[in-house]
C-alpha cells in the first residue's frame, strides 16, 4: 500500500517496495539486462567501490553492473526521488525532515530534470554561485547523492567550488578566497598545558580561525567545564576574534550551560538516519534545545552560527542504521540534519572510521571530495578532516592529495594537528604547516577578522604572509606575558 503525505502543497508518496515493478529500474549492455529491485540497490550499485557498501552486501559485483546502474540512474527523472523514499517516511524521522523542509518553488527550476541531467546543469558555466544558493531548497540529499555517482573527481571540485556557504560567529568563514583552520590541541589527559602549548603553536603558524576545539579524554563535567573557561580565558585575554569549543556529548554541553559555562558553540556528531542518530544518543528535539540554549548565552559578536556538526561515511552502518542504503547517501542525508541547524562548521572526519568502509587513499579522496560536493551543494558549512588510521592503506602522500584537491575545490575548512598526529585519538590528520603549504600554494588567506588579529599581533604581515620566526618575538613575548605558554 502507498500511504500519501501531504507537505508544503506537494502529495507525497512513501512507496513500499513493491509498489514499483522490478522492470523500473534496468539498463541493457551487451545483451544484458541488468536489472535493480528498488532504488535502494540502484544507488548502491551505481556507487564507486568502497570497502563499507562491500562489508554491507550492497556493491556492485562487478564495473559492468557498476556502469549499468550509473547509466540506468542517469535515466531517472529527479522528481522520483519525491515519490520513493530510501527509508520510510514514518520510519525515520529524518526522512521526515527532509520531506517536509522541501521546497517545491526552489526545486521547479530543476523539476524537469534527470539526474544525468542534473550533471550537466550543474556543470554548465551558466550556473552560477547565485543560481546554486536559489535552488539549495528544493534540492534533498538523495538528489544530490544520485549525481554526484555520475561524476568524476573533477566534476565534483568544479562545482563544489561555485557553491558558497558562509557563516558566522566572531569571524566569518567560507568568503570567496578565504581558508580557515581548526586548531585540534587534543591531549590524551586533557593537560592545560600541554593543550595550551599545542594552541600556541597553532596560532603562531597562523591557525584557529574555524574554532579552537577539543576533544576531551574525559566525560566529567568538571573537567570538560575547566576546559571551556581555559579555552575561553585565552580568546578574552587575547581579544581573538575566534570560537572554542569542547567536543563532547551535546547533553554534556547542555549541562554546563545551566551552570553558567562560557560555551560558544555547540558540538554533536551527527548521521544520516533516526537510528544512527539514536546510536549518537541524539535526536532532532534534543538538538534544536542544544541551538536554543546556545543562542540564548548571545556569545557572537557578528553572527550567531552556534552549532559544530562531525559526520562520516560509514558511521550508520557502524551502527547497523543503514537499512540498506548505501553509506554515501547515508552521508548526504546526514548533511540534511546539519542544515537544519544553520551550523558554524560542519566537517566530515572522512578516513577516520576505519578501511573496514574506506579501505585505501584512492577510496578516502574519492569520499572526501564527495562530502564536500554534497554537503556544499545542500548549503551546508562543509569542512573535511583529511586524515586515516594507521591501519588503511593510506599515508600521508594521500592526504596532501586531497588537501590540495579540496583547497582547488573552496573547502571551507581543514584541521591542524600538532604535527598532523593526533595523540589523543590516535590517527593521522593535517597539521599547521599543511595548512600553511596550503594557502600559500593556492593563494588563500584567513578568515578576515582572524587575519587582521595576527598582523596586530606581528604573526602575519600586512599581505597576509607568516612572519619569520624571529619577528614573530613580540607575538610569542605576548602569550608569555599573559601566562600562555606551557
Amino acid at each position: 500500500m502507498t500511504q500519501t503525505l501531504v507537505a508544503r502543497g506537494h502529495r507525497w508518496h512513501a512507496c513500499c517496495i513493491r509498489d514499483w515493478p522490478v522492470s523500473a529500474y534496468h539498463h541493457t549492455i551487451d545483451d544484458q539486462v541488468w536489472r535493480f529491485r528498488d532504488l535502494r540497490e540502484l544507488m548502491a550499485k551505481a556507487t564507486p567501490a568502497r570497502s563499507g557498501d562491500a562489508l554491507a552486501g550492497l556493491a556492485a559485483a562487478s564495473a559492468v553492473e557498476r556502469m549499468a546502474a550509473r547509466l540506468a540512474l542517469a535515466d531517472l527523472p529527479l522528481r522520483r526521488f519525491l515519490d520513493e523514499a530510501l527509508i520510510p517516511y514514518e520510519r525515520d524521522e529524518v526522512t521526515r525532515l527532509i520531506i517536509d523542509t522541501h521546497d517545491a518553488t526552489a526545486f521547479a527550476p530543476i523539476a524537469h530534470l534527470t539526474v544525468g541531467g542534473l550533471r550537466d546543469w550543474l556543470l554548465d558555466e551558466r550556473t552560477t554561485s547565485e543560481t546554486l544558493a536559489s535552488v539549495r531548497p528544493g534540492l534533498i540529499p538523495e538528489m544530490v547523492a544520485a549525481v554526484s555517482k555520475l561524476m568524476r573527481n573533477q566534476d565534483l571540485i568544479a562545482v563544489a567550488r561555485k557553491c558558497r556557504v558562509v557563516t558566522a560567529f566572531r569571524n566569518t568563514i567560507g568568503l570567496p578566497g578565504r581558508l580557515a583552520v581548526r586548531l585540534q590541541p587534543n591531549h590524551p589527559t586533557d593537560d592545560l598545558r600541554g593543550i595550551a602549548a599545542s594552541v600556541i603553536d597553532g596560532l603562531l603558524y597562523g591557525c584557529g580561525d574555524a574554532v579552537i576545539g577539543v576533544n576531551p579524554a574525559s566525560d566529567n563535567i568538571g573537567v570538560l567545564t575547566q576546559l571551556v573557561h581555559r579555552l575561553g580565558d585565552v580568546v578574552e585575554r587575547l581579544q581573538i576574534p575566534t570560537q572554542t569549543c569542547v567536543l563532547t556529548h551535546v547533553t554534556n554541553t547542555l549541562r554546563m550551560i545551566e551552570h553558567g559555562a562560557p560555551v560558544d558553540l555547540v558540538f554533536q556528531s551527527i548521521a544520516g538516519t533516526e537510528a544512527a542518530n539514536a546510536s549518537f544518543g541524539v535526536n532532532l528535539a534534543l538538538l534544536t534545545e542544544a541551538r536554543e540554549a546556545a543562542l540564548s548565552l548571545k556569545r557572537g559578536t557578528v553572527g550567531h552560527n552556534v552549532m559544530y556538526f562531525e559526520t562520516g561515511q560509514g558511521s550508520a552502518l557502524s551502527a547497523d542504521a543503514h537499512h540498506g542504503v548505501d553509506q554515501q547517501t547515508c552521508e548526504a542525508r546526514a548533511y540534511a540534519v546539519a542544515r537544519a541547524f544553520d551550523p558554524l562548521l560542519t566537517n566530515t572526519v572522512v578516513g577516520f572510521i576505519g578501511p573496514e568502509y574506506l579501505y585505501d587513499g584512492k577510496q578516502i579522496t574519492r569520499a572526501g571530495l564527495e562530502d564536500h560536493f554534497c554537503g556544499k551543494l545542500l548549503g551546508v558549512p562543509l569542512g573535511v578532516d583529511v586524515c586515516y588510521t594507521n591501519h588503511a592503506e593510506a599515508d600521508q602522500d594521500d592526504m596532501d592529495n586531497l588537501l590540495t584537491l579540496l583547497g582547488a575545490a573552496g573547502v571551507n575548512f581543514v584541521m591542524g594537528v600538532p604535527g598532523a598526529d593526533d595523540i589523543m585519538l590516535n590517527y593521522q590528520s593535517t597539521s599547521f604547516h599543511d595548512a600553511l603549504y596550503l594557502r600559500q600554494t593556492l593563494g588563500l588567506r584567513h578568515a578576515p577578522e582572524f587575519e587582521a588579529w595576527l598582523q596586530r599581533m606581528h604573526i602575519l604581515d600586512d599581505g597576509g604572509r607568516l612572519l619569520a620566526a624571529g619577528a614573530q618575538q613580540a607575538a610569542l613575548a605576548r602569550l608569555q606575558q599573559l601566562g600562555l605558554t606551557a
